[in-house]
């Protein structure tokens, strides 16, 4: 179906996208009418980032959701080679 978070496993879900007409009854109208219903995928906010997973470092599709909140483990980032006299 699609890329899928490797921590939450969030995936492209299916729905529907409806189109309406006319207008709102608190605005004065008649009410909102259906028009039409199409099919669409909802897809999740993912992300390809480098994560930590036992040890190694991967590339893997992750969602914002998980970054945020920190269920993610990132890789530490090495400073640049540095010769011992200079600072």
């Amino acid at each position: 179906m699609g890329i899928k978070c490797a921590i939450t496993g969030k995936k492209p879900t299916l729905g529907y996208k409806y189109a309406r007409r006319g207008k709102a009854k608190y605005l004065g109208g008649v009410g909102k009418k259906v028009t039409g219903k199409t099919r669409r995928t909802f897809k999740p906010n993912l992300q390809r980032i480098k994560v930590e997973i036992d040890g190694k470092v991967q590339h893997a599709y992750v969602s914002v959701k998980a970054i945020r909140s920190g269920m993610v483990k990132r890789p530490l980032k090495q400073k640049p080679f540095q010769l011992a006299g200079k600072v």
